[in-house]
């Protein structure tokens, strides 16, 4: 990055120390460091009517204290005693770093509430278990001990689907329970161990040939902006989606077969990629989020990975509306789908010229000559994967639907820029939030036909607060609709004034007649929300479901999936 020319803010560009608050909250790699370059700082200034002298003091804490004089463990000695000899003496922790480390996900709700040193919710164990056999009796001697049972994949939650709010245990699966179990190249599937990460899993897989004997090297084709930092388990859960979905699907698509460990004994499906046995076992499963019992073992469709016949693309249309037009045509030709497929509207757009450095190249000045005006114009992007040809034509088709709706063809460029930094965004939270000002994201699920009516009804709710920057892109797409992500940057320090305001846009999703998740799940905090969503007759279903498998109620409860919620605490319509 090119050195300020003026006032630069003293971001925080040191690696957290060892043990300290900061190492915790903070995302992703601890030597790795981004923040603004000069020109977007100064955008910054000026969208939330701030000042140099604004950044010359941190807000609060930067976290480079010590964890430590945390709660004390509220669990009696026969119980660590017992747990040990499942796990082992090296498997088990009651250390203040190691509780707090498996306590909170990444929304900026969780990363607040540590910067102000509010530890409200942690575990009073944390075990790390090696096998499913260990998982089994954990889960077993949870339920009998009527001890709550929470688990940690990645950490990447967004919805606080991780967070132990009534204490009890915590199953890390880093450390341990991340290895493959079976590899199919006949029926091209893998089958893994939840806690595996999607890094550990893609390599793996690219090195089939190597590792496997196989004939070649295949992908996984699941790539969520949490990526580096997320378990296969907890994409299960959730329900997520990556950034490559609409050719390779959701995870839903890709999952064949699971294996839980639950209260009322193990469950596992059928490895069929298609039957006619009554309701989908495989469905009722994923997006549980641990409510019925832990995730242990997940079999996946892979895919030939083929990086060379890849084709990136980005285009610059004029306006929004247009922009949802071709995006829309480009789904319902029946040509093919593109594996990533993104489009940004005005405020989006303006925000990546300027990340992306297109601002510092000849195309500003070219797009401006052929009036695509900034604040205005919308960025579509993506690419293709796949067989050559197939790969081949489907460009050539986005490429065709796109000139005529006047899209001016920017090459790979953009797409690549995206490309490169798109696992390393979320690093620059942190080096705002030390100023102060806040990042965070909300998404829903739409159809074409209502999707206008929902980026504006949203984006109201959002600029509500004052001095607020709301992006919106289309991703995730489909013939009849699509995935909605809202990203707003606001100056705001305080946690409680954050869940008001995080509330205020979740109620406007829900009125605006959205589905109020696409794939970041439900978890405990939009679970106040999801009977109203749902409808209370078929919210009856989820909790028949959590009544036969954990009557007790002790599988990650405290309001996931709003199970047990008392009904002054749920939102309506």
């Amino acid at each position: 990055m090119k050195p300020y020319k003026g006032f630069e803010p003293k971001w925080v560009k040191e690696e957290a120390p060892k043990n300290s608050l900061r190492s915790i909250y903070r995302w992703g790699d601890p030597k790795f460091v981004k923040y603004p370059k000069e020109s977007l700082y100064n955008l910054m200034k000026k969208e939330f009517d701030l000042k140099d002298e604004d950044f010359k003091d941190y807000k609060g804490t930067i976290g480079f204290e010590e964890v430590k004089d945390l709660r004390k463990p509220n669990i009696d000695k026969i119980h660590i005693d017992n747990l040990t000899k499942i796990v082992g003496k090296d498997n088990i922790s009651l250390e203040d770093y190691d509780r707090l480390q498996v306590s909170y996900g990444k929304t900026a709700y969780d990363i607040m509430r540590m910067r102000e040193h509010k530890f409200d919710s942690l575990p009073d164990v944390v075990l790390y278990p090696s096998s499913t056999k260990e998982i089994e009796e954990i889960v077993n001697y949870a339920t009998k001990e009527k001890i709550p049972l929470y688990v940690y994949g990645g950490g990447s939650s967004v919805t606080r689907g991780v967070e132990p709010t009534l204490g009890g245990i915590s199953l890390d699966l880093r450390k341990n329970y991340n290895k493959v179990i079976s590899f199919n190249e006949i029926d091209q599937t893998i089958t893994v161990e939840s806690g595996m990460s999607g890094p550990k899993l893609e390599e793996t897989l690219n090195n089939a040939i190597k590792l496997f004997n196989a004939k070649r090297n295949y992908t996984c084709g699941h790539f969520p902006q949490s990526f580096e930092y997320s378990s296969v388990g907890g994409w299960v859960v959730t329900r997520g989606a990556g950034q490559n979905s609409t050719y390779y699907g959701k995870i839903e698509d890709l999952v064949t077969k699971q294996v839980y460990a639950t209260p009322i004994g193990t469950i596992k499906t059928s490895p069929y990629p298609r039957e006619a046995t009554g309701p989908s076992l495989n469905q009722i499963m994923i997006g549980s989020e641990g409510t019925f019992g832990v995730l242990c073992e997940v079999t996946l469709r892979i895919f030939r990975f083929m990086p060379e016949n890849r084709k990136r693309f980005s285009f610059m249309f004029k306006n929004w509306e247009t922009a949802m037009d071709a995006a829309r045509e480009m789904m319902q030709k029946e040509c093919g789908f593109s594996s990533v497929f993104r489009l940004s509207d005005q405020e989006e757009t303006s925000l990546m010229m300027r990340l992306y450095n297109v601002d510092d190249t000849p195309l500003e000045g070219i797009m401006n000559a052929l009036g695509y005006k900034d604040m205005e114009r919308c960025l579509f992007l993506g690419f293709t994967d796949g067989e050559k040809g197939y790969s081949k034509n489907v460009y050539k088709n986005i490429k065709r639907i796109a000139r005529k709706y006047k899209g001016l063809s920017l090459t790979g460029y953009v797409c690549k820029s995206w490309e490169k930094g798109r696992f390393t965004d979320p690093y620059l939270r942190d080096t705002l939030m030390d100023f102060g000002i806040v990042t965070d994201t909300m998404e829903c699920s739409v159809n074409w036909s209502n999707m206008e009516d929902v980026h504006l009804s949203v984006r109201e709710v959002c600029k509500k607060h004052p001095h607020t920057v709301v992006t919106t892109h289309m991703s995730h797409c489909y013939p009849q609709g699509a995935n909605l992500y809202f990203i707003f940057i606001t100056p705001m320090t305080d946690s409680e004034e954050f869940r008001k305001y995080h509330a205020s846009i979740l109620d406007a999703i829900l009125r605006s007649g959205a589905a109020i998740s696409h794939h970041h799940g439900i978890g405990k905090f939009f679970g106040p929300w999801l009977k109203s969503y749902t409808g209370e007759k078929e919210f009856g279903v989820y909790r028949a479901l959590k009544d036969y498998f954990d009557k007790d109620y002790m599988m990650n409860p405290g309001g996931t999936l709003g199970l047990d919620l008392s009904e002054d605490s749920r939102h309506h319509k």
